[in-house]
């Protein structure tokens, strides 16, 4: 039997994602909501871990929540990926 995963266009860490399985969640809502929420709607483990990493608050818009998600990712990609080359001064 073949089950849904997340695996399209960015997978788990796309913006996109983690907003498909938050559709019609009410606002405001803090971050076991959206946890609960996500989970409801079937999302893999790699957004629920993006919802984790989240601060613990209430989110007052969708907008609230992908500010969040854009601090999560800049918090992880130093620690989870390599950094970019920085440009040298000539």
């Amino acid at each position: 039997m073949a089950t849904s995963r997340n695996v399209g266009r960015g997978g788990g860490h796309s913006p996109a994602n983690v907003t498909k399985h938050l559709k019609g969640i009410g606002f405001p809502a803090k971050k076991q909501d959206l946890l609960k929420h996500a989970k409801k709607a079937g999302a893999d483990q790699e957004v629920l871990q993006e919802l984790q990493g989240f601060a613990d608050q209430e989110y007052n818009s969708m907008a609230d929540v992908m500010k969040a998600f854009g601090q999560e990712r800049k918090a992880a990609g130093t620690s989870k990926t390599a950094s970019k080359p920085r440009s040298k001064h000539a």
